[in-house]
């Protein structure tokens, strides 16, 4: 039997998964936490098989928090279960060490399949995500070929951009203004021949993800 430990701020979330795993004898929850502080808290008193979290909880950031979790519980087995989009961090996550990604919008048969999936030593993601990823390593090399061709203040600002910071927060670590910082970005548009920020900052994560 798999041990599942539920990390989400939403009691309801708890009993959703909680229900749906019930008649499961493979896979049994353990618990639940509701914040950072309890999460470490609890993995370092009873780590579990999987841990089921989601990005946005409490007094963590998401994707450091996974990189903490394969670090120091390299053991436990990373499913994220968020409401955020899958193609904005989903493979962002699974660079940072989580097994699986799988949308709060999901049905709870995929749910338990995505679950044990991952117990056993999988990686989960949905068919989209899937085909993107395979995608991205057939064409791994145009995309590096794109991004050599990016000048060094432009590879910085598309790696804030990546990590979700504000045209602000740039301007402010960069030491430059944000009207600077629109520029960059409608050049990195042009260079990466893509057209909006979303997809600029899937093909960034795409990248870092073949080359690692």
């Amino acid at each position: 039997m798999y041990r599942v430990l539920i990390a989400d701020h939403h009691p309801i979330i708890f009993e959703g998964i909680k229900c749906v795993l019930q008649n499961n004898p493979a896979l049994q929850v353990t618990g639940r936490v509701s914040s950072g502080t309890q999460l470490f808290s609890q993995l370092e008193k009873n780590a579990p098989d999987v841990l089921i979290v989601e990005l946005d909880l409490p007094q963590i950031n998401g994707i450091n928090a996974i990189r903490r979790i394969k670090q120091e519980f390299p053991e436990v087995k990373t499913l994220i279960f968020s409401s955020h989009p899958e193609e904005m961090y989903a493979l962002s996550a699974i660079k940072a060490g989580a097994a699986g990604y799988i949308s709060k919008h999901t049905d709870s048969e995929t749910l338990e399949k995505a679950i044990y999936q991952v117990a056993r030593g999988g990686i989960y993601l949905n068919r989209k995500i899937t085909e993107k990823l395979n995608s991205g390593i057939t064409r791994g090399k145009s995309l590096i070929t794109k991004f050599k061709k990016l000048s060094t203040r432009e590879t910085e600002v598309l790696n804030l951009l990546s990590s979700g910071k504000r045209n602000k927060d740039i301007a402010e670590a960069l030491d430059i203004n944000e009207k600077t910082v629109s520029t960059y970005k409608t050049r990195l548009l042009k260079k990466l021949k893509v057209d909006n920020v979303a997809d600029l900052i899937t093909q960034s994560r795409l990248l870092q993800l073949n080359t690692t």
